[in-house]
């Protein structure tokens, strides 16, 4: 998301009341993350505080402030609009890199003994909370969780969003609400947990076959859940569940109680209770409530990993899905290629175009992010985003980079394509060669079932990094069933923590999506989503390999074709055969034509 109107000329009086807040409360240090009491990743308005505080727009982010310092924490997806965003604002840019301090980190070393550093509980995740109390603690400093200044200085927050709930039902709910529970509770049983407290909305949304529009793109909404052997409870805004789904609710044995409500509800699990939470998952300030006497299970939600593996028949939902939203790309580049060089085409025209297409589509709902369409320097920027004030017009020579995807009700897509304009420049060809190479090497391996998927990013990387170049950003994501983009538990990029939880498994989902960046000039990305599928047993135990599930052509006019070996050009003239097999019964016209033309072997 890139470059929004400045708030620059605010942002100054918001910090000197922030400030006079702290004084006040004898608080050394704020710390504002971009979070909600869900931890999500896109977030109601309600929760945007530090956006509203610095003016620095990205979707993530850390903000501290101090009585003399102010400073946004960001990784180099948003240095170059964080700079721009921030430009006379009083806060600093602190670049996020490997090796350097993290903003936790750099408060546990800056905070002087007996300062305070203060953060509202209710939005900062319990493990980084325990890290954090116990780093300052160390220094003798403390940790207070328990007070939200920003609710005394932002007179404008928006209200809690009011989305109606309704039901994701068969065919593309493959498995009942009842049947999901039943699972949930026997994994508990096995964990040796009586309860179990859920506050991430996908988990709660994927559970109970439930989908909402409180948050931008992801179609959950915002909710808790508390579920014993006995009882499943759902905590939200009792005015967005109607009458009849209500009443579906209690017959398959869920209670609704009031959002609100949630505080008392946990303190209230009896003493001796055994309590299942995710600690990365679930915020300090919600647990404050609970009895002493409860104990708590830690470990990952059993449902993150249940709903990251896709069954057979979600799989079928989601290739089906995958075709429609391949055919809308088909009509809308073919639009583009006879369109480039004659009608005015800015940025912002290339969502708007997209967004008709896809919304064209049988089962389409909405948008899964926001589209980056980023023309030659602009595709510099990873998480770039036009805004009516500052976008390019698609002219001359070069390349455009575009992200885009769909929330379907068979499926959730997120795929990246290059588009020549003019002449791109031999550099160009190479540099998207390149990155075509290292999606190949990906999506042509095998590699043990359970390997934890960090550990595979090396193999996209190796043919760039053979070349000299890196990208900072991670090669692959998770992605949901009509669910959000970005899912755990697995996630392909070094930089994460292998941790036992990213075992690769069959039918989780993931994005393939190495790039190459210049600033100041442009950038190369290209992506497909894969599915982990079983490949067969040997000696040594079980093995995976990716179906890609992606279909659009990848336009040869980027490549350089000399630069593939025999073996990349089999795979890719594979994919386009698959592409066009899959593609041209639901194409007509100029459509088919550019589909037949983009598909052609090299």
């Amino acid at each position: 998301m890139s470059t929004q109107p400045s708030t620059n000329g605010v942002v100054p009086q918001r910090l000197a009341h922030v400030r006079q807040l702290m004084s006040r409360e004898g608080i050394h240090a704020l710390l504002v993350p971009s979070a909600d009491p869900h931890l999500s990743e896109y977030l109601p308005g309600y929760w945007q505080g530090r956006q509203w505080l610095s003016g620095f727009h990205g979707s993530v982010g850390t903000l501290i402030v101090t009585a003399d310092f102010a400073g946004v924490w960001a990784d180099s997806r948003y240095w170059e609009q964080a700079t721009k965003e921030l430009k006379g604002s009083g806060i600093e840019l602190v670049k996020l890199q490997p090796g350097q301090p993290g903003p936790l980190d750099w408060l546990a070393e800056q905070t002087p003994q007996g300062a305070v550093v203060a953060v509202d509980g209710a939005v900062m995740a319990l493990a980084s909370a325990r890290t954090l109390g116990s780093k300052l603690q160390e220094r003798g400093a403390s940790l207070r969780t328990d007070i939200d200044l920003l609710q005394e200085a932002w007179n404008d927050r928006p209200s809690l969003p009011d989305q109606p709930v309704y039901q994701h039902l068969p065919p593309q709910a493959t498995q009942s609400r009842v049947e999901k529970l039943a699972a949930l509770r026997a994994t508990l049983k096995e964990r040796g947990a009586d309860w179990h407290f859920i506050a991430t909305l996908d988990d709660i949304a994927w559970l109970f076959n439930l989908r909402g529009a409180d948050v931008s793109f992801n179609p959950v909404f915002v909710s808790f859940a508390l579920i014993s052997q006995q009882q499943a409870t759902l905590f939200v805004a009792l005015s967005k569940v109607d009458e009849a789904l209500r009443a579906q609710l209690e017959v398959d044995g869920v209670s609704l109680r009031d959002y609100s409500e949630v505080s008392a509800a946990l303190q209230a699990v009896p003493e001796g209770v055994a309590l299942q939470i995710d600690p990365a998952r679930v915020t300090a300030g919600l647990l404050e409530h609970l009895n002493p006497g409860v104990k708590l299970l830690e470990g990952l939600n059993p449902t993150t990993l249940a709903k990251s593996r896709k069954s057979l028949a979600d799989a079928e939902h989601i290739r089906q899905a995958m075709e429609q939203d391949g055919a809308a790309l088909c009509e809308f580049f073919a639009w583009l290629d006879s369109a480039l060089g004659r009608e005015r085409i800015t940025e912002l025209t290339i969502d708007e175009r997209l967004t008709a297409a896809r919304e064209r589509r049988p089962g389409y709902v909405s948008l899964s992010f926001n589209t980056i369409a980023a023309f030659n320097a602009n595709g510099a920027m990873p998480h770039y985003h036009a805004t009516p004030e500052e976008h390019a017009v698609i002219e001359g020579d070069g390349l455009l980079l575009i992200d885009s995807g769909g929330q379907y009700l068979g499926g959730t897509t997120d795929i990246t394509r290059m588009v020549p304009v003019g002449t791109p420049s031999a550099e160009q060809k190479r540099d998207c060669t390149r990155v075509l190479k290292g999606v190949i090497a990906l999506s042509r391996a095998q590699f043990p079932r359970g390997i934890l998927s960090p550990l595979l990013d090396a193999i996209a990387r190796a043919p760039i990094w053979a070349e000299g170049v890196d990208y900072g950003h991670g090669t692959g994501h998770g992605v949901g069933y009509f669910l959000n983009v970005h899912e755990g538990p697995q996630v392909i990029a070094y930089q994460a923590a292998a941790t036992p939880q990213t075992a690769m498994q069959p039918g989780m989902i993931t994005s393939i999506e190495p790039g190459t960046y210049r600033p100041g000039r442009w950038g190369v990305r290209i992506e497909n989503l894969a599915l982990n599928r079983e490949a067969g047993k040997t000696e040594f135990g079980e093995f995976l390999n990716f179906e890609t599930l992606t279909l659009c052509p990848i336009d040869t006019r980027c490549l350089e074709p000399s630069l593939l070996t025999e073996d990349e050009r089999e795979w890719f003239n594979g994919y386009h055969a698959e592409v066009r097999r899959r593609l041209s019964p639901l194409l007509e016209g100029p459509a088919l034509e550019w589909l037949q033309v983009r598909t052609a072997a090299i």
